[in-house]
């Protein structure tokens, strides 16, 4: 009698671990704990092949990936699948297309837009058909725009609340509206302490004057890392991952005589398409 009381005992206290095991596995439902479902999640990789073989993406997009090097860039930057990532500037959403499947499950995308009210013109036209994406395709469900407030309010959301920024050839935009100092000190204030500061930009030749060779797209790289060291954002890695030493960058039309945009003497257009896209600074930076 004593030996069935003593293995019903055990037996009940079983029952009562197991059950103990899926509450903690599931709160009800069977589904495995957060920690579980990280663990099990895609790895960066899987996930960026993923998104750039997505069928969102146009073939005109797709064309440029052999010159902007998505998936080798982003994983130099340090993307990771559960990030809190701001682009600024995204414009139509290239590297958008990108970022926001990778981030969609775990993650948070907020894409930065500048401010339409202000000119140029293009920038309403810009605007207007991003925000028509993010309502019209899924790929960009879980994407957030906010608009940039215009200096001296720029801000990019509550202070130390990011753990990534990132942007895209966009430096000598800023360098010609005088507001680089302005939107690096607001990138160095939103960023979380040892957060990154990812920036791809059209590299001109040292020596030059950054603000004359800003309007021709190009800026040197020494003036890119000292004006970001000012913001408290320190260079951690470089990488030529999109350099292009075929670029001679002595356009008349600068930057925009190369592919994408084409522009300028039509007879030149072949050798231009062979040069390719822009030779492009590639640099990580930690808010320390």
């Amino acid at each position: 009698m004593k030996t069935n009381l003593l293995l019903s005992g055990i037996a009940a206290c079983c029952l009562f671990a197991a059950g103990c095991g899926d509450a903690d596995r599931t709160a009800g439902s069977g589904t495995p704990p957060p920690e579980e479902r990280a663990a099990a999640a895609p790895d960066l990789a899987t996930l960026l092949d993923q998104a750039i073989a997505g069928e969102h993406r146009s073939e005109g997009n797709r064309a440029r990936d052999r010159f902007r090097n998505p998936k080798e860039t982003l994983t130099f930057f340090g993307l990771q699948p559960q990030m809190t990532v701001i682009e600024l500037y995204p414009g139509s959403g290239w590297y958008t297309e990108v970022l926001a499947p990778v981030l969609r499950e775990r993650g948070t995308l907020i894409a930065a837009q500048f401010d339409p009210a202000f000119p140029p013109s293009y920038r309403a036209r810009v605007v207007t058909s991003f925000r028509a994406r993010l309502e019209s395709e899924p790929a960009f469900a879980n994407v957030r725009m906010i608009i940039i407030p215009e200096a001296p309010e720029t801000s990019l959301g509550e202070d130390g609340t990011a753990d990534m920024v990132l942007t895209f050839r966009n430096l000598h935009t800023w360098t010609n509206a005088g507001e680089l100092e302005t939107m690096f000190a607001a990138v160095g204030r939103v960023l979380k302490p040892g957060g990154v500061f990812g920036v791809v930009q059209h590299r001109a030749n040292e020596g030059v004057d950054p603000v004359e060779s800003a309007h021709t797209g190009y800026l040197p790289e020494s003036f890119v890392i000292e004006k970001a060291r000012e913001a408290g954002l320190e260079l951690d890695a470089r990488s030529d991952i999109n350099a292009n030493p075929a670029d001679t960058k002595n356009y008349t039309v600068g930057v925009w005589a190369l592919p994408p945009s084409l522009r300028g003497d039509l007879d030149m257009r072949a050798e231009r398409e062979a040069i390719g896209e822009s030779d492009r600074m590639t640099l990580r930076f930690v808010k320390r």
